[in-house]
C-alpha cells in the first residue's frame, strides 16, 4: 500500500492507498481485489479484505465501505453496517476509533480526509459525477457536523485516471459548462472530432481548494497508466475484459 508522509506523521490515524498487489485473486482480478461488486471468487475478496485490515491494524469486521452510486451523499458512521442499513452513499465520515472507512476505486478519485486536532476522518469516492454534484464539500460539511474544523483538515487525493487517459464526448463537457463556463479549463482537445480530454484530478483539486482546508495533497498517480499497481475500469474496457477489480483507500482513527 502507498503511505503518505504527511499522514504518517499523524499519530492518531492509520491509513493506506492500497494497490492491486499482494492479494490472492487470479486472472483479471490479480491480486488484491476488494470489490464485492466484481465477479471474483467471494472467498478471495474476503481474504483480500482481511489482508487490508491486517495492514491497517483493524479487526476484520471493522473495515467498512458504502454502496457507491456516484452521488453527493455522505454517511456518518460509528459502527459497521448491518443488513438493514442504507449503505448507498459515496463518502463516509467518523469519529469512532478502530473503524476503518474505505473507498473502492478503479479510475475515480479516492480522497482521504483527517482533522487530527479533533480526531475526525473522512473518505470520499469522487468520480466526475460526484465531484460535479458536491461530494467533496459535503464530506467536509459532514466532518464539521461531528466537530471538525476546515482549517485543520488535510485532504489527500489518491490514484485516479489522468487527463491523458480520459477521453470524453461532447455531451460530457456540456454538463460541466452548464454549471460554470470556468470549467472549460479542465478540458483539452483530443484527436477525435468533438471529443475532449478531461482532467479529473485538476477538477477535484479545484473543488478541494475552495474549501479552505489546511492542506491538499495530490499523489499524482494514474490508475490507467500503471497496470502493474492499479485496477482501471477504462483500461479493462479498452482491453475488452469482461470485468475489473477494485482497489481500496482507507483511513482509521487509532488509540
Amino acid at each position: 500500500m502507498i503511505k503518505v508522509p504527511e499522514l504518517e506523521a499523524i499519530q492518531c490515524i492509520s491509513h493506506g492507498f492500497f494497490t492491486r498487489e499482494s492479494g490472492v485473486s487470479k486472472g483479471i482480478y490479480s491480486s488484491l481485489n476488494v470489490g464485492w461488486g466484481s465477479y471474483d471468487n467471494p472467498d478471495n475478496v474476503l481474504e483480500n479484505r482481511r489482508r487490508v485490515t491486517e495492514k491497517m491494524g483493524a479487526a476484520p469486521d471493522q473495515l467498512i465501505n458504502c454502496h457507491q452510486v456516484h452521488s453527493s451523499k455522505v454517511l456518518s458512521v460509528s459502527a459497521p453496517f448491518t443488513e438493514e442499513d442504507d449503505r448507498q452513499a459515496d463518502a463516509l465520515v467518523t469519529k469512532t476509533s478502530g473503524l476503518a472507512i474505505g473507498i473502492l476505486t478503479a479510475d475515480c478519485g479516492p480522497v482521504l480526509f483527517v482533522d487530527p486536532q479533533n480526531r475526525i476522518i473522512g473518505a470520499a469516492h469522487s468520480g466526475w459525477k460526484g465531484a460535479l454534484g458536491g461530494i467533496l464539500p459535503n464530506t467536509v460539511a459532514a466532518m464539521e457536523e461531528l466537530g471538525a474544523k476546515a482549517e485543520n483538515i488535510i485532504a489527500v487525493m489518491g490514484p485516479m485516471i489522468s487527463q491523458k487517459a480520459y477521453e470524453v464526448g461532447p455531451e460530457f463537457a456540456v454538463r460541466f459548462l452548464e454549471v460554470s463556463q470556468d470549467n472549460e479549463r479542465f478540458f483539452t482537445r483530443s484527436k477525435k472530432p468533438l471529443h475532449s480530454m478531461f482532467d479529473l484530478p485538476a477538477f477535484i483539486k479545484a473543488q478541494l481548494d475552495k474549501l479552505s482546508l489546511k492542506q491538499v495533497i495530490d499523489l499524482k498517480l494514474c490508475t490507467y497508466a500503471d497496470e502493474d499497481r492499479f485496477f482501471s475500469y477504462r483500461r479493462a474496457t479498452h482491453n475488452q475484459e469482461r470485468d475489473y477489480g477494485r482497489q481500496i483507500s482507507t483511513i482509521m482513527l487509532t488509540g
